[in-house]
């Protein structure tokens, strides 16, 4: 069965963790996955550098990226990273397309060992990685779940970098036609260099006007007919200086 499936066919385990009143211990939890507070150690103290021999590919900051560099560092480490990327890319899909579950990674209300106690029968009804298990536990437990699609982003960010992916965020007033998204991923290519992949993800604005705004890196390439009008309109504001003409 492919893992969605797998995925799906756990979403019923949440209306009985839920409605179960001898919840077992999170304790129980701990003494049977060793990996839990090794990864506790390794989110509180990572540095968003470097893990012994392993290098982050991108330094990442703030609370989601320190969580982001833990799972990677540790899933290298392990020799899992296309796995647990794989099984999280599920995680994330089973939020959009489950209610339930949606619902459930945002309940702050759910009591920790209720969530904890689903984290775990889902990845083992899933077969997911340890990585991948005590990770989602971590964030049950210290009620981050309802961060997980910004932490889990940040982990992609990653993988793509190890990769050498290269995502171009491209925003226009409608979607690009096939030939012009091949000319611009061309041209990008070019830019930023051969032995990158460049993978262009399109966002659509009507504010901007028109023209296209290009992000990748960190880098804004703006050339949207709005920032343009905007410019042109800051500069027909400024006063004259007659003495120069």
């Amino acid at each position: 069965m492919a893992m969605a499936g797998r995925l799906r066919s756990t979403f019923s385990l949440f209306n009985r963790v839920s409605a179960s009143e001898s919840l077992s211990s999170v304790g129980s939890y701990r003494r049977a996955s060793p990996l839990i507070p090794q990864l506790t150690s390794g989110f509180v103290s990572a540095s968003g550098q470097q893990g012994g021999d392993v290098k982050v590919p991108v330094v990442m900051t703030g609370e989601a990226g320190k969580w982001a560099t833990s799972l990677y560092l540790a899933s290298v480490k392990s020799n899992v990273l296309d796995k647990v990327e794989s099984e999280l890319r599920s995680v994330v899909e089973a939020t959009k397309s489950s209610p339930t579950f949606g619902q459930f990674t945002k309940d702050i209300t759910v009591p920790k060992d209720t969530r904890v106690k689903a984290i775990f029968d889902i990845c083992e009804k899933a077969k997911f990685s340890e990585i991948t298990r005590n990770f989602l536990a971590l964030l049950a437990e210290s009620a981050r779940l309802k961060n997980m699609e910004k932490i889990v982003g940040r982990f992609f960010e990653l993988t793509e970098a190890h990769r050498g992916d290269v995502k171009v965020l491209v925003t226009t007033v409608m979607p690009l036609p096939p030939a012009e998204e091949k000319e611009l991923k061309e041209t990008l290519q070019e830019v930023i260099g051969q032995g990158k992949k460049v993978t262009i993800e399109q966002k659509i604005d009507p504010s901007i006007y028109g023209g296209l705004i290009v992000e990748y890196n960190q880098k804004v390439l703006d050339m949207s007919i709005k920032t343009r009008a905007m410019q042109m309109e800051r500069l027909l504001r400024e006063p004259v200086n007659f003495s120069d003409l």
